[in-house]
């Protein structure tokens, strides 16, 4: 993955979006390329977050996925879930470890 992302740069990509990729990936990968990386799943290293607006406001179907946390819980409206998800990218809360994976 590391050698594809060098590819994708050279190859005059603009940004790389990792999904449920594994923390230490992540980061060779940030470390091999200049490139802005969003992750979903991929670890608090990334330069931005990303989450599905159902998973965020945990209503989507079945077990939610390893990355999913549920931010309408304990919120009062949809609006303030989704301020709390902004707060907690900006501040660094979310993803936390149990929301990332091992290499």
């Amino acid at each position: 993955m590391v050698e594809a992302a060098i590819a994708l740069e050279a190859a005059g990509t603009d940004m790389l979006l990792l999904e449920c990729v594994p923390n230490p990936l992540t980061t060779r990968i940030m470390e091999a390329t200049t490139l802005p990386v969003v992750g979903i799943g991929a670890g608090p290293e990334t330069t931005g977050q990303v989450l599905v607006m159902h998973d965020l406001l945990g209503i989507t179907p079945g077990k939610p996925a390893r990355f999913v946390r549920n931010f309408l819980d304990g919120q009062g409206s949809i609006q303030a879930a989704l301020s709390a998800y902004d707060r907690a990218v900006k501040d660094g809360s979310f993803p936390e470890q149990e929301h990332c994976f091992a290499e």
